[in-house]
């Protein structure tokens, strides 16, 4: 019981308060940290390497899939998110636009992106002119910025990062097809990269994305017994290509609109990681998705041949794991140990002057 209460002490008691010890993980752990712009955060190194290994393994899937990477300007003339009337208001409240640049008032005011669908479909229209161009597959992978009124680290921030597939087909059934093969995608990033178990299914009409005919969603449960929306996955039918003009010539010659899909995960993700795996000595990392998978802590590093010893092991390990040693001299063995439970790390191996002498380490 006294080791447990040693490596609480720096985070509130899970059970008694739940949200306190989510953003104690969130900044003790160093995953990121509040800002003078409020509601946005910084993502922090150790944070951030959490979210490169998601996308980039999420990435490979993509491509996988036959899904190419392109950048879409984050700023939309208001214009064309009127487009599309159930769009707009469904994103209305949660919109910021810019009025002033330069130093003068802009003709027109230009939504800072809170999702793509709109300058998507603006540049399908002009891109598409035969089912021969057909299916365009595109994602990006960028920052997004919704105002709301109730934030929280990684889980609901104004500004965050997330990817943006956005999609137009010849058929209706291959953008269904679509629309399901990328949320078992999602699931399987989630799943097999973050080794948390998901709940799949349709969203109801009342929650379904402003514009869909249908949205998917992959829900992952908490250890506080809520499920969290993890990424989703939306079929649109014609509900934008019509008021963008979105058409193509079909196979018999006729002029016909295209059908459209989009599907999104975000670094709700991290939040997830936290409150699935997170316990009462902090955050908890699978092995595939830790930056760091095996943290070597030498003991006694003044003594001879610890420091060599632990370069060695590294050297060995680092073929096959992602791989650090623990050289600092300003905090003490326990601290790092205490650290290394706060941040999750897989494995911890501690190396002495005994263990090398008796050619033993300790690995936890």
């Amino acid at each position: 019981m006294a080791q447990k209460q040693e490596f609480v002490k720096d985070i509130a008691n899970i059970d008694e308060d739940f949200a306190t010890w989510y953003t104690d993980i969130v900044r003790k752990a160093e995953l990121a940290d509040y800002t003078d712009t409020k509601g946005c955060i910084a993502i922090r190194p150790y944070g951030f390497a959490i979210w490169e290994n998601i996308k980039n393994y999420t990435d490979k899937l993509f491509k996988e899939a036959g899904v190419q990477n392109v950048y879409f300007p984050m700023l939309i003339p208001e214009s064309l998110l009127q487009k599309e009337k159930d769009h707009v208001e469904g994103f209305a409240p949660e919109v910021a636009f810019v009025t002033v640049a330069g130093g003068e008032e802009l003709e027109e005011r230009l939504c800072i992106r809170p999702t793509s669908e709109t300058i998507f479909s603006n540049l399908y229209s002009r891109w598409l002119k035969s089912w021969r161009d057909l299916p365009m597959v595109y994602n990006q992978w960028c920052s997004v910025l919704r105002w709301e009124k109730e934030t929280r680290p990684f889980l609901r921030s104004r500004e965050f990062l997330w990817q943006e597939g956005h999609t137009i087909h010849e058929t209706k059934k291959e953008a269904q097809e679509r629309t399901l093969k990328m949320l078992e995608i999602y699931a399987k990033v989630i799943e097999d990269l973050l080794a948390i178990p998901v709940l799949k299914g349709r969203k109801t009409e009342k929650e379904k994305f402003s514009g869909a005919d249908a949205t998917y969603t992959v829900e992952t449960l908490t250890r506080d017994g809520r499920a969290l929306q993890s990424g989703t996955s939306h079929y649109f039918g014609q509900n934008f290509t019509k008021p963008f003009e979105v058409k193509f010539q079909n196979r018999e010659g006729k002029e016909e609109y295209a059908y459209q899909t989009s599907w999104g995960i975000s670094t709700r993700l991290m939040g997830a990681l936290i409150m699935a795996h997170g316990d009462e000595r902090g955050l908890k990392l699978s092995p595939k998705v830790a930056p760091i998978q095996v943290k070597i802590i030498p003991i006694a590093m003044h003594k001879e041949g610890v420091l060599e010893k632990a370069e060695e092991l590294k050297n060995n390990l680092q073929k096959k794991f992602r791989v650090e040693v623990d050289k600092r001299d300003q905090v003490t063995p326990g601290f790092k140990f205490n650290e290394c439970e706060l941040k999750g790390i897989p494995v911890r191996i501690e190396i002495g002057p005994r263990d090398i002498e008796n050619r033993k380490m300790y690995s936890s």
